[in-house]
């Protein structure tokens, strides 16, 4: 039976110190990788005979403002259905210079996963072979899911702060 450990370990074992940051919570196996290795590692957890990683659940980033360096993450997550695993494996990206190699080569359905990030997030999938804007307009000069914009319009006057319990 296949267990986070096994997975670990072979993991070490095809890449050593490049996969790093092992922990497991709610029971997930998470780890990372540098960016420029992300096909190689999704291929192996793809590939391997034992591993059979072969479901793409979902891939989506996540905007860290304060990480130099670090500030984008592409968050994958892999199913394998035969033994009813999941694991979370993540690159890390600057904001200058946000290119991660598209997975669409190897998951039919990171096609829209990767344009939406891109759309939001302003993650450049190097590859893709449709990447644009799929639910913002093409106008659009931002990314409007990065931590770089207030929640709210601070000038507006039509709130009253005491109805939002902040008078």
């Amino acid at each position: 039976m296949l267990t986070n450990e096994i997975v670990k370990q072979k993991l070490i074992a095809k890449f050593g110190v490049q996969v790093t940051d092992f922990h497991e919570p709610y029971e997930m196996l998470t780890f990372e990788a540098p960016k420029e290795m992300n096909l190689k590692v999704l291929n192996f957890l793809y590939d391997d005979d034992e591993l059979k990683f072969r479901f793409l659940t979902d891939l989506q980033a996540v905007h860290y403002p304060n990480q130099q360096g670090r500030e984008l993450v592409v968050v994958y997550h892999l199913h394998n259905l035969a033994d009813n695993i999941r694991i979370r494996f993540k690159v890390f990206t600057d904001i200058k210079t946000p290119d991660i190699y598209t997975a669409t080569g190897l998951f039919s359905a990171a096609n829209w996963m990767e344009r939406e990030t891109y759309d939001f997030f302003g993650v450049n999938f190097v590859g893709h072979p449709n990447l644009k804007r799929i639910l913002n307009v093409d106008e659009m000069d931002y990314f409007p899911m990065r931590k770089e914009f207030p929640l709210e319009d601070q000038t507006r006057i039509d709130k009253d702060d005491d109805m939002f319990g902040r008078g």
